[in-house]
């Protein structure tokens, strides 16, 4: 068994898999909210016991014992660290480990300590003769021992660490074939932030942290409508992107103002100046579907919303879709598990 076990901000969330024959089946998932059950939600008010306490709650909820736990992934978040695909020219393992280390440097936010880097060979350029392609990820040492040290925490015993960008793409392409043609958006909205990943077959893997998230969604409406948080968190879930329209104009003036952006409106910006970046660096630009995953994928009008901003097919992104043993899980908001289903199928990968 492999535990994928993905810890938010807001919300702890596993998915543990058995690699079967012809890829993987799921036996079980579940998820433990991070902070106080109705309350509101502030991320600037949680710290490392809040994590703690909600790993160990979602263990004992799924009936697992943290000591007993042997095939454990866990991922760092895409905004602590570097994952680049870079071309360099084809050398020996020892060198390119050096130029590895250089490359990282130039990526990543020094925090002060050493960079911890790992890479893999993607095959030959195929522009450049004599060049290769490799995906480098890099951390800080620093965010490497303070993800270990929350694990042992915890009463685990740290396995394999991924990064989430990279685990979200393994979900994706688990579930879904990989089209010859075209590039695969994935907008992963989490509460503070959102992960964009780009890729394709044979073309280049991009990865953006996207700084807002759905408790931006919540806060903003929270002061719109002058409600509190619980009751703006109720209002989004039932009404979704609707809940942010104002009131019916008692005047003909008000009612021909100029249309007012919102926290949505800021992120399609995001994105959309994510896509031109990535366009301009590489000349692809056929972006065939946009997948949205994370707990605030499921707002009611949010899919509409990106497809008419931005023109591109959009869907929330189901990680438990033609994967065996999904009949079995009942959670209720499944776009939610697809970083930890990742995470578990990265072990996997690792066991081949």
């Amino acid at each position: 068994m492999f535990l994928g076990l993905d810890i938010g901000r807001q919300y702890v969330k596993m998915v543990s898999v058995d690699k079967i024959k012809d890829g993987y089946k799921v036996l079980d998932a579940g998820s433990r909210l991070v902070p106080e059950p109705n309350s509101a939600f502030d991320p600037e008010k949680i710290d490392q016991t809040h994590w703690v306490m909600a790993v160990k709650e979602l263990l004992r909820q799924q009936g697992l014992n943290p000591r007993k736990i042997k095939g454990l992934i866990t991922g760092i978040n895409g905004s602590s660290a570097s994952i680049k695909q870079i071309t360099t020219m084809e050398m020996p393992s020892a060198e390119l480990e050096s130029a590895m280390t250089f490359e990282a440097r130039k990526h990543i936010p020094m925090d002060g300590t050493d960079a911890v880097i790992d890479y893999q060979i993607l095959g030959s350029n195929k522009k450049e003769v004599d060049k290769i392609d490799v995906g480098l990820v890099a951390c800080t040492k620093g965010v490497l021992t303070g993800h270990m040290g929350l694990l042992k925490d915890c009463g685990l015993k740290p396995g394999v660490v991924d990064v989430n960008p990279i685990a979200l793409s393994n979900a994706f392409t688990c579930i879904k074939n990989m089209p010859e043609d075209g590039l695969v958006v994935m907008l992963d909205i989490g509460s503070v932030s959102s992960s964009l990943v780009v890729y394709g077959k044979g073309q280049q893997f991009f990865t953006r942290d996207l700084p807002i998230g759905g408790h931006n969604f919540v806060k903003e409406l929270s002061e719109k409508k002058e409600i509190g948080y619980i009751e703006s968190q109720d209002l989004l879930f039932k009404e979704g992107i609707s809940a942010f329209k104002s009131n019916v104009a008692t005047d003909q003036t008000a009612s021909v103002g100029i249309a007012e952006r919102t926290v949505y409106d800021s992120l399609v910006e995001d994105l959309r100046r994510s896509l031109r970046f990535y366009a301009k660096q590489t000349g692809q630009s056929f972006f065939l579907k946009i997948f949205l995953t994370g707990g605030s994928a499921i707002t009611p009008g949010l899919t509409d919303f990106f497809k008419d901003k931005l023109n591109i097919e959009t869907a929330v992104f189901n990680p438990f879709e033609n994967i065996q043993g999904a009949e079995n899980i009942s959670v209720s908001n499944k776009s939610q598990y697809a970083t930890a289903l990742g995470l578990g199928i990265r072990g996997g990968m690792v066991s081949e």
